[in-house]
């Protein structure tokens, strides 16, 4: 039997051809230590600079400015928690979204148990966070706002340019975890106004493992782990050469496609919403109907269980119904709650997210394949 047609790309991507191609030779013959001074090292070096460089034009930063970590999870724990470590008592007020990743939110959680005065913005019923009441919420001793570019559930995106001219007029630094946007939209960290930015490789056809922080220059922040010198003495331990070269050459495959990949996304979403929201009367979406990524469709199912839905037409369609990181459990997303949507919304809710590889045919099948399990499920 075929795989079902995969229409969770937020979760995770493929690797490209591209960047599968550009990791061969380091998983096979090449296996020098960047550190090391003599060739094999020399080599490795010279590949991991390669893919700093590519993965700072793809967000318009230098190349010093890339630290290279292991995921956006450690990228997260490294911005928030190392930012922290730098300001030591001066300043101990941080600022986040009620709807951001747990990546964030858990660090975020740790500093206030660290004695830190936490402040959880909440957003509208879109997912969008109000830059008024981020003004209202700073204060003289804020350190840190940390907001996600993109939702990961909804794809709701963040006004960050807002928000940075708030921070930059007050010294405030700015963090936000662009996880899902990278490779999806056009991405300067000049025009975003932040200080700090994340990044995942396998949310854009690199592989698991890899992740990167940007950390504009100058940007006070000290390493939360302890070991050796590497990455500009933020991140010890020797580099996954592999992964890093991967990670380089998903962002150069990544900047040669945009903006076109977007639109391409854009059309797909659109179809895939059309032909559910044709056959499914009372069908729901969730989220910004604009402001939002352009390959997320967030929609409830009235009258069934988004779970139950996705169980039924397993067959024909692999997504989820929410963040793949608590995707198994049945409570309400808590981005859903943090949106203020009702217990019926936030039950037959799904999240469908198409990738460079979704066909406008497999839109169809998809389509097709949800309104059936829909019809089988919904009360008669």
């Amino acid at each position: 039997m075929s795989d079902p047609i995969y229409l969770d790309y937020n979760a995770t991507t493929p690797i490209a051809p591209e960047v599968l191609d550009a990791m061969l030779p380091w998983l096979r013959g090449e296996f020098g230590n960047p550190s090391s001074t003599h060739p094999f090292g020399r080599r490795a070096a010279g590949a991991v600079a390669t893919a700093r460089r590519q993965v700072a034009e793809l967000i318009g930063a230098q190349a010093h400015e890339i630290v290279f970590t292991g995921c956006a999870t450690e990228a997260n724990n490294l911005a928030l928690l190392g930012t922290a470590r730098a300001f030591g008592v001066a300043r101990r007020h941080l600022v986040v979204s009620a709807v951001e990743h747990p990546a964030v939110m858990a660090p975020a959680l740790h500093l206030r148990d660290q004695g830190w005065a936490l402040t959880i913005l909440p957003v509208d019923r879109f997912g969008r966070l109000s830059p008024d009441q981020l003004a209202d919420a700073l204060r003289p001793d804020t350190a840190l706002v940390s907001v996600m570019h993109a939702n990961n559930e909804v794809g709701t995106l963040q006004p960050i340019g807002e928000i940075s001219r708030m921070t930059r007029e007050r010294g405030i630094l700015l963090h936000t975890d662009a996880a899902q946007s990278a490779g999806k939209l056009p991405l300067d960290v000049d025009e975003l106004g932040v200080d700090l930015l994340t990044l995942a490789g396998h949310k854009f056809y690199a592989p698991k493992g890899v992740g990167a922080l940007y950390v504009r220059a100058g940007t006070p922040i000290r390493s939360v782990m302890h070991g050796a010198e590497q990455e500009h003495g933020l991140r010890p331990g020797t580099e996954n050469v592999a992964a890093i070269v991967g990670l380089g050459a998903a962002a150069a495959l990544a900047k040669a496609s945009l903006p076109a990949a977007s639109a391409h996304l854009r059309t797909l979403r659109d179809r895939l919403h059309e032909h559910l929201a044709a056959a499914v009367p009372g069908l729901r979406l969730n989220g910004h109907s604009d402001h939002r990524l352009p390959n997320t469709l967030h929609v409830s199912f009235p009258g069934v269980s988004g779970r139950a839905l996705l169980g039924d037409a397993a067959e024909v369609v692999a997504a989820s119904v929410g963040s793949a990181c608590h995707s198994e459990h049945d409570a309400v997303s808590g981005v859903l709650a943090a949106m203020g949507a009702d217990a019926v919304q936030a039950a037959g809710a799904v999240r469908l997210s198409v990738g460079r590889m979704t066909t406008p045919e497999e839109v169809r099948r998809a389509a097709e394949g949800l309104v059936a399990a829909w019809q089988r499920l919904r009360p008669q």
